[in-house]
């Protein structure tokens, strides 16, 4: 049996797979791969597709996803955080965009039915593109990104009412104002709905499915309620994309959303690519090389105008400069849905053919600008913001450069130098206790659903999710932590854990704990820092009580477990001959520490005299690095810098020495 619409998948994919791979060498972004190769396979081109509704419907449940998943990351709480950008910011932006298109439509002789449909046509950004490549970049919660979304919302909603007023415009004359309190009724229902799903119906169902442990279901679960939720809205005329949003805003409540966005993850990968590939068909290759200097004058005009409108529109609800250029190139594109809207605009006759070219070229050129210059959003507003100009503004936007640090990103578990531990079993309770107690900060990853509830009830910062997933790593902030700790007791787990943490980050020290001494060479070598196996420890237990009873002096037992813990248990020195990093390798010092210790005791050899008279690298063998006083740091350290009583010593040398000199300064 034979199956058009397989062909077609086949060769746009592959045809995108070759672009894309030309492109990741040029550097070029993937967008616009796809892009191009909707154009070749398009049916101004080489026509290779020849279904093309399918691949259209393809499209849209990329789309669904993208929403979805924008949807999970904000939620309800967030999304009421935003109201005042989302109804005010939108309504100037759409607003403005709508009068200024139209009326400079007018004035270039077009009827202002056409005036006004065009306006509805630039007044919408993509959705699908700027999303994507702001959670790419992390910035959905920064303040530009708050922005971008709120308008982009308040854009998805007001499609409909641009839907209702087309057939108007087109000369046809329905009942406008009951159809538009029908809809009114309708969406105020679907929001009830949405309420009630995410409040007392959804967290619970999520809770039971996760107690199975079947990921196959939780998967099957989340899909079917992005779909339900967007059917439910597309059933009462409001757009799917909408609605999966919706969905994604129910599941956001619910502690398991992290772990639903990485499950959905690869699939909106796959069908997102479908719209960008959709797009590019649209575009008449012979139109747009007789009218390229117009199409290019045009982006121009276009560009230009939905910039200062954007501009004016962030200004009026009170950022900062630098949030408003970001804002700027960021949604200066022709969006998805206008190309939607145009459609059915040209169905109506509201746009002659010539001018639906145009308006499609502009679209595609504008989206495919999109990615440079978000990319190059920080680079261009910083130069922008360097420009000479008068020395009271100057003073005005420093202030504003060294304010806008603090507004850079808006988030929840916002972590830096943290400690993250890898499963919530023992050893990550008592890790995650020893943390708390040291008021180290710290988030703790586990998929346990009852190990999870536990550590919520007693209110421990924790990530539902499989650390095997980047995008759970990276829900913890991976790369910016200190310490990592694997505390899980599967091999295999643990080896893909680690090798998409020395992805992101080089210079966290990561800490496994293994059952067997077998599986330590290899977690050594996938980029363990510190391997600490089971066997070991407790053969260590059980030969230090044996030692007690055979009356060996406790100082003595002591020094020999930690003579055999800083050397890695001996054997393994052979393993170890360097760390995961060559950057890292001067660190790497048998029998040698870093540790700091408390001056507690007021010790009268030490304490109250220099570093010199006190004898400390001298008699006990340590080099004093700095020193914590109060709250300050003294680095500058000499042989005349007293010890005082309450000083936090940074300590180098053997552990032996260092347990010494503790046993000394402490109570």
């Amino acid at each position: 049996m034979e199956i058009p619409m397989l062909q077609d998948i086949v060769v746009i994919l592959g045809l995108s797979i070759l672009i894309i791979l030309a492109f990741q060498r040029l550097k070029l972004p993937a967008i616009l791969g796809f892009l191009l190769a909707g154009i070749i396979a398009g049916p101004y081109a080489f026509n290779l597709i020849s279904s093309n509704h399918e691949v259209e419907l393809l499209s849209e449940i990329g789309i669904i996803f993208l929403l979805f998943v924008i949807g999970i990351e904000l939620s309800l709480k967030g999304l009421a955080s935003i109201k005042k950008i989302i109804f005010l910011g939108g309504g100037i932006q759409v607003g403005g965009t709508i009068l200024i298109t139209a009326a400079l439509s007018i004035l270039i002789g077009l009827p202002w039915q056409s005036a006004v449909f065009l306006g509805f046509l630039f007044s919408l950004s993509s959705t699908a593109i700027v999303l994507k490549l702001l959670q790419e970049k992390g910035e959905i919660t920064a303040p530009h990104g708050r922005i971008g979304l709120g308008i982009l919302i308040f854009q998805d909603i007001i499609v409909v009412p641009m839907m209702l007023f087309t057939p108007l415009l087109a000369g046809e004359t329905p009942n406008i104002l009951s159809t538009v309190a029908i809809m009114a009724i309708k969406i105020l229902l679907v929001l009830v709905v949405v309420y009630i799903l995410a409040r007392y119906i959804v967290p619970k169902l999520l809770g039971w499915v996760v107690k199975t442990r079947n990921q196959e279901l939780f998967i099957l679960t989340v899909v079917v309620l992005c779909f339900g939720v967007a059917w439910l809205t597309s059933t009462v005329g409001l757009s799917l994309a909408l609605g999966a949003f919706f969905a994604g805003l129910i599941i956001s409540e619910s502690d398991y959303s992290h772990q639903a966005t990485a499950n959905v993850l690869p699939f909106r990968e796959i069908f997102i690519s479908f719209f960008f590939i959709s797009v590019g068909t649209l575009l008449n290759l012979d139109f747009f090389f007789s009218n390229i200097l117009n199409i290019a004058l045009l982006v121009v005009g276009v560009v230009l105008m939905k910039m200062i409108i954007l501009a004016v529109t962030v200004l009026i609800l009170k950022y900062p400069p630098r949030t408003m250029l970001l804002v700027l190139f960021s949604l200066f594109q022709v969006g998805e849905f206008s190309l939607l809207l145009s459609g059915v605009g040209k169905d109506s006759g509201i746009i002659p053919e010539n001018i639906y070219q145009y308006f499609l070229a502009i679209s595609i050129i504008s989206m495919g600008l999109t990615p440079f210059l978000i990319a190059n959003a920080e680079k261009f507003t910083y130069a922008i913001l360097k420009l000479p100009i008068s020395s009271a503004v100057r003073k005005r936007l420093e202030n504003i450069k060294k304010s806008s640090k603090a507004e850079e990103e808006f988030s929840e578990d916002n972590l830096h130098d943290h400690l993250v531990v890898i499963g919530y079993g023992i050893n990550g309770q008592n890790i995650s206790k020893a943390a708390k107690k040291a008021e180290i900060p710290y988030v703790i990853l586990d998929t346990n659903p009852e190990t999870f509830k536990k550590a919520k009830a007693g209110k421990e910062p924790i990530v539902f999710g499989d650390a095997t997933n980047a995008l759970i790593l990276k829900h913890a902030h991976i790369q910016e932590a200190r310490v990592i700790v694997i505390a899980i007791s599967d091999p295999n787990a643990t080896k893909k854990i680690l090798t998409s943490i020395r992805q992101f980050t080089q210079t966290a020290t990561v800490i496994v704990r293994t059952r067997y001494v077998s599986e330590i060479e290899e977690v050594i070598r996938l980029g363990a820092d510190e391997v600490i196996p089971e066997e070991f420890e407790t053969s260590i237990e059980i030969f230090t009580r044996v030692l007690k009873k055979y009356l060996v002096p406790f100082d003595e037992i002591q020094d020999f477990t930690n003579q055999i813990r800083s050397s890695d248990y001996e054997m393994l020195t052979s393993l170890k001959k360097k760390p995961h990093s060559p950057a890292l390798e001067h660190l790497n010092i048998p029998n040698r520490e870093i540790v700091t210790i408390k001056v507690q005791q007021n010790n009268k050899k030490i304490v109250g005299k220099s570093i010199e008279k006190s004898g400390i690298g001298k008699n006990y063998g340590v080099t004093v690095l700095a020193i914590q006083r109060d709250r300050r740091h003294l680095t500058e350290i000499s042989p005349q810098t007293e010890i005082l009583q309450g000083d936090l010593l940074y300590l180098f040398g053997h552990p032996n020495n260092i347990n010494n000199l503790n046993r000394l300064l402490s109570f």
